[in-house]
């Protein structure tokens, strides 16, 4: 008898979840897509400067093979370079993409 009334129980508690659960949907979505798309602007930002030094770091480093005479220099620089475009430009398209 007590294991009815449990499930019984167990049953109603569902069901009332479950029906505290049906809400507007659409509200709950459009305030998580305003908080994600709110990450976008201090994102990028964040992404450039990372760019930025990782910029002045291959300068450096470039400056110091080109100075000591290192034959693949532009190898180096082209890399260094490459690196900082891509930055850039995934933070660019990312942000296009979903703003």
């Amino acid at each position: 008898m007590t294991k009815k009334r449990f499930f019984l129980m167990a049953a109603c508690v569902m069901a009332a979840a479950g029906a505290m659960a049906q809400g507007n949907g659409q509200a709950g979505i459009t305030e998580a897509t305003q908080m994600v798309t709110s990450y976008f602007d201090p994102g990028t930002k964040l992404i450039y400067a990372i760019g930025a030094v990782v910029g002045l770091i291959g300068g450096v480093k470039v400056y110091g093979k080109f100075s000591s005479g290192d034959p693949d220099t532009s190898k180096t620089a082209a890399s260094w370079f490459g690196a900082c475009i891509f930055l850039i430009v995934a933070a660019t398209i990312l942000r296009s993409f979903f703003l």
